[in-house]
Parts: C-alpha cells; structure tokens; sequence
C-alpha cells in the first residue's frame, strides 16, 4: 500500500492529488462537489483515480462541511446545561453588534433561548468550590432537552477551567443518560479564561457533533465496505492532521480544513523553491481565500469568528476570506455601481456557461467570454463544452445593458471588479499588518487562481509569482503533506513572582503524554516528533497578552524543568520584540500555556512532479484571440504538463491542463522550474 490520497471538498469542485510514493509520481482528479452530502463526490473522486482501494495507504480530506453548516446554520438542534445565570453569555457575546449604527442588533446564537438550561452550581475563579454542582438538576435538565429533540448537548460551567470538578461530575452524568456520544464539556475543549470565547467554542463543537460525525462515519464505512484497510485522517484548522475518532469528537477544529491544507502546501512548495515569503491565493467557485508565509512560517490564529457572534477559539492558519471565486455572481445595485458576490452560482448550476440553468453572469463567464478559458475543455469533466453564447447573453442583460458597455467592455468590467476585490484582500494580510508586499512572492491557486495572475502582481506590485505544479488540487496536495498536530491549552493565570514551577511542568507534561498517546494511537510514519511550548503572558494591569514563545527540552518524552528566571526573559525578548521597549519594574503575569505536539510526516519530493523531456515546440497546441486591457491578442496555447524544465514562455500565453488554466499577460514571461512550477514575473526577468 504505497499510494496516499488527498481530497478536498470545496463549494463548487471535489478535488483529489493520488501520491505513489514508491514511483514519485502523481495523478489528480476534479469533480463537482455533490450537495447536501459530499461523501459522494469524495468517493466518486477517488474513482477516478484509483480502482482498488486496497492498494491506498492513507487517505487525508480537507472538509468546508463544518464551515458550511456554520455559515449556512445547518448545525443540529442542541441544548446547553450551564451555571445559574450565564444562560445568556451565548446571547451577550463582547457586548458587540454586527453593524457600527443601529440601536438593535439581528444576533441569534446557534442554541435557542428555551434550549438553555440552568443548574445550581458555582466554581470561583481561583477553583474554590463555592457550590456543588446539583445532580437532580443536571439529570432533570438532560431529560428535558431529550425530550425537545436535541441531538448534542454542551455543559458549560462558570470557570471550569480553574477546576472542572463540578463540570465533570455533570458531564459523567448526563453521558449515562445520553443516547449518543454528542456531550460536549467547555473543560475539554477549552480549559481556557474568558466565558464566552470557551462558551462559544463549545457549543459550536456541540452544534457539529452530529453532522460532521455521521459525515465522516459514512465515508469511513463506505471506504471500509469499498476494500480500503489504511488510515483515514482529517486536516485540521491549524495545518495538521488528526484521526477521524478525534475529528468527531472535536469537530470544531475542522472549521477551515480545506483553505488550511492549501496553505500548508504553498507553504511547502514555496520553501523547496526558494521562497519564504509568499502570499497565497486560493481561488475556487465560491470564495477566495488569501494567507500569508512569513519567513517560511504560515500566520497561526488563536481565535477565529466564522461569521457574528459564531467564535471558535482554537489555533486556525490565518486565513482571509472574500466572495470572489469564479463562481460568484456579478450584478449591478440600484446605484448602478457594478459588484460581484457574496452570492455564488457553486457546482450547482454553476455559472452561466455551463448550462445547467442559471441565468446571471460570474467570474468564470466573463473569462469565458473573453477567450481566457478554453470553451472545448471545461475543467471537472462532466461536459463536453462550455456555452459561449449563454454567457455572452447573460453578460449583456445584467450587466452591460445597465450600464451602457458592450459585451467585451462588461467582461472586463467584471474583471476589474473582481481583481480589485482580491488585490484587496491581499492587501489586507500583507500592508495593513506591515509586510511589504514586494518581499513577497504570489502563489494563486484553485480551478481560478492562475487565470488572475498578471492582475494580482500590477494590482498589488508583487515582483513575481509561483503557479504550482497541479493549481486546482493544491489543497488536496496539502492533505498528503501535514503534519499530524495536536493542540492544548490550559490557563495559569499566576504572577511570575508566585508561580508554581513545579505545577506547570505536571500541565506541561500531562499535554505531551496526551499527544504522544495520540501520535502512537496512529497508523502514520513519523520522522520526527515535537513539542512546541507558548506562554500567553502581559504586565500586570494589561488587558492582552504577548505569545510568548518557551523552547522547554522534552527527552524520552519527559519535560524538563525549567525557571522563573528563564520564563521572565523568555517574555522580556518577546514584548521587546513586538512593542520596542520593556516597563520599568513591571510585575508580570503568565494567563495561558499553550502547547503543540507534533508528528511531521514525511515530505515527497516534489522533483518527481516535474515533466521528464519534451519541448516547447511540442507543447504547442496553436492560439487563439484572447482579450487584455482594450485590445484583442493573437495568444499562443500550451500543454502546460508537457512543458520541459527550463523553457520559457513569453506573454501573452496561455497554458492548460486538467485541473485549472494559467494565463501569462503581455509584458510578462513564465518560466518552468525544476519542480515543474511556472515562475511568472516581468520579461525582463
């Protein structure tokens, strides 16, 4: 069982990358995503490809199915059993609005007031037992959620994180009651300060239980019954895999999966290249989704907010998301200001020219339109040709007879549109957080992402850009990569001055032990294993804390000690760094431990994707009239896959291949690395 499978279930595409380690070489697949259940598309996918499974070893997915059910409110109908008086923290939040103006806000937590329960018991902030937890009241509670039809549950006490005793006395309880696995505890998923951020996260965890569970218990059954025998694995938030029995039980972790495999693999690629600094740009049929590497590490989040008021606190990549895929609708508003998104025409229909019955214009058609996607060769391979004139037709009434422009002139318009809106994003997580954008080189993605390449490096001024070998699965090629990750988090919330050493060794110890009990527990082949420590820590008197990065030896598995002299200086080189001085005799406080433990996994080499001989001659397939700026080209067409290593393709030029199209501007040259990428910057290069 040599080969290893990656797939990623976007909006509109299912995306597969099939690695045979013992060859090197690879073969992709893309396939409309299939809606409600998008097992089907995942097996059909795998189809593809490979025809027995049991010659499959791993098979690694990246899912959006948890950020759609939060997004889209598709979660299951749950209860909440919380402390006397925090019934309402879901509903409070940060005492925020969705929008600046307005005397009421729209909020409706996932969790319905009736649904929120109340029992007598209370924890003090330092772990004192104030009140004992209420057992009848717990069971009685239970029962009548039961009796409401709630499929999960959340036990949410205050301050469990300082001692869980009361929580886990409830939790053991309402488990013996509860007909299935789906009791979530705020003490398990986050031991962390702060009610609603560990409130939240729970209960969204409770609210994707039943979904994301029977999801993936179906695929897992349907991979069993189909003759595979390897390890099933689920990428995670933060850029590493975990097993399927931990995904179900933290599904929460899960809530950006897919962007986050992508990452990781631009991550990769762009390092074995030569590039530490690179932002990227996954464009799908739904969204566009842009993060940023920085001396070779991708941006790691503590907290994220799905949408208002939906706050998942556990590590995410940091990932900025905009409605600019190739599926999104443009239309123009009552103003007459032309727009494109949120609203998307996904797999189903899809856009315009693909025939399947929607009637209003998206990115996709506007490049259809303007010769940039070749009509005879649609990616996804169920249809045999693109309708040309449909788009054309659709252009022309929602767009160009409202504002007066010809059918070219509004394809470019739409163009425009969506150009500036992704430059934007890119400036979001590059200028408007201090990283100067020339530094960095662009790495787009997804079915769409190289068609936007010339207008993303004028746009934003990036000096070049790195179009991966196999664009439109780089995400499921991120699966195969991760590394296996497990994160924990435990508040201190002590003074250096006072801190219990010794007892923060035991926490620190204790999340080893758990993480390397899961490394074991796994079928996965390691070529490393470690331990990464942070410290959350701030003057006292401060409201936010500096992460705090504590390099802790861990040999055989055993943390060794440490000091409070190392912890001070440990947290002195940090707020230098990020504030550029220190305070005078300012006492300071350590609020959270944070650890990872990690298994990497082993990385192929990716010279094996590389094209073996040919040349460009041979790659030729001819050109055709292809519209830039104001003016129609004669472009030459390219088989990009059987493009030699080395050769060089001037602007302007098109290069295709099964999963997406990559588009060279005038003005601009692609070079083909020994990695089989398509460097593309200006011809002076």
């Amino acid at each position: 069982m040599t080969r290893m499978i990656g797939v990623d279930v976007g909006g509109t595409f299912t995306d597969v990358f099939v690695l045979d380690e013992a060859t090197g070489t690879a073969e992709v697949a893309k396939v409309p995503t299939t809606r409600p259940d998008q097992s089907g598309g995942f097996l059909a996918g795998i189809a593809r490809q490979v025809d027995a499974l049991s010659t499959v070893g791993t098979i690694i997915h990246g899912t959006t199915a948890g950020t759609n059910a939060l997004l889209e409110r598709k979660g299951a109908r749950i209860g909440i059993i919380t402390t006397e008086g925090l019934r309402d923290v879901l509903e409070m939040r940060r005492r925020d609005r969705p929008r600046t103006w307005g005397l009421r806000g729209d909020f409706d937590p996932v969790v319905p007031r009736d649904l929120r329960l109340e029992v007598p018991e209370r924890t003090l902030a330092d772990g004192t037992i104030r009140t004992p937890v209420d057992l009848d009241a717990v069971h009685r509670a239970a029962a009548e959620l039961l009796d409401k039809g709630c499929l999960a549950v959340a036990i949410l006490f205050a301050n469990a994180y300082a001692n869980p005793e009361n929580e886990e006395k409830a939790v053991a309880l309402v488990r013996e009651l509860w007909p299935n696995p789906h009791v979530s505890a705020s003490a398990e998923i986050l031991p962390e300060i702060r009610e609603f951020e560990r409130f939240s996260t729970t209960a969204l965890n409770a609210y994707l239980q039943p979904e994301l569970s029977g999801y993936i218990n179906r695929l897992d059954a349907a991979l069993n019954d189909s003759g595979f025998g390897g390890e099933f694995m689920i990428v995670q938030s933060n850029g590493g895999v975990m097993g399927t029995d931990t995904a179900c039980r933290l599904p929460v972790r899960t809530a950006l999966s897919g962007p986050a495999a992508g990452v990781i693999a631009a991550g990769h690629i762009a390092q074995s290249v030569g590039f530490n600094n690179v932002i990227t740009g996954d464009m799908g049929g739904t969204s566009f989704d842009v993060a940023l590497i920085a001396n070779g590490q991708s941006m790691l989040s503590p907290q994220t907010s799905i949408d208002f008021g939906m706050v998942v606190r556990t590590p995410m990549i940091e990932i900025t998301t905009i409605g600019a895929g190739g599926g999104s609708i443009a239309w123009v508003d009552k103003g007459g200001l032309l727009n494109i998104g949120p609203e998307s025409a996904g797999s189903m229909p899809g856009p315009v020219a693909y025939g399947q019955g929607n009637t209003r214009p998206t990115v996709t058609d506007a490049n259809v339109v303007l010769g940039r996607i070749d009509p005879d060769s649609p990616i996804g391979g169920t249809l045999d040709r693109l309708d040309v004139e449909a788009a054309q037709k659709a252009i022309d009434v929602h767009v160009g007879a409202k504002l007066g422009l010809t059918t070219t002139e509004s394809a470019e318009a739409i163009l425009r549109v969506a150009n500036s809106r992704m430059a934007g994003a890119i400036r979001l997580v590059s200028i408007e957080r201090g990283f100067d954008p020339k530094r960095f080189a662009f790495m787009p993605f997804g079915g769409g992402g190289a068609l936007h390449t010339g207008a993303m490096l004028k746009e934003v001024g990036i000096g070049r850009a790195i179009v991966p070998r196999y664009p439109g699965v780089t995400s499921a090629m991120g699966c195969v990569i991760a590394d296996m990750r497990q994160d924990f988090v435990q508040t201190i919330n002590a003074m250096t001055s006072g801190l219990d050493v010794a007892g923060l060794r035991e926490v620190m110890q204790r999340h080893v032990d758990e993480g390397l009990a899961i490394l074991d527990a796994a079928q996965s082949r390691f070529d490393a294993r470690d331990t990464v420590f942070e410290l959350d820590m701030a003057y006292v008197g401060q409201t936010h804390t500096v992460a705090v990065p504590f390099p802790v030896a861990v040999t055989d598995g055993r943390v060794e000690a440490t000091t409070i002299s190392q912890i001070e200086a440990a947290f002195d080189a940090a707020y230098q760094a990020t504030y550029g001085r220190l305070l005078k005799d300012g006492a300071r406080r350590v609020m959270n431990l944070r650890t990872a433990v990690i298994g990497r996994r082993p990385k192929f080499d990716l010279t094996a994707l590389a094209p073996q001989g040919g040349s460009v001659e041979q790659a030729r397939l001819g050109s055709r009239q292809i519209h830039f700026g104001n003016a129609w080209h004669d472009t030459a067409i390219y088989e990009r896959l059987a493009l030699p290593v080395g050769a060089e393709i001037p602007g302007p030029a098109v290069l295709v291949q099964p999963d997406t199209t990559v588009l060279i501007d005038p003005g601009l040259t692609g070079r083909v690395d020994r990695y089989g990428n398509t460097i593309v910057g200006p011809a002076e290069d």
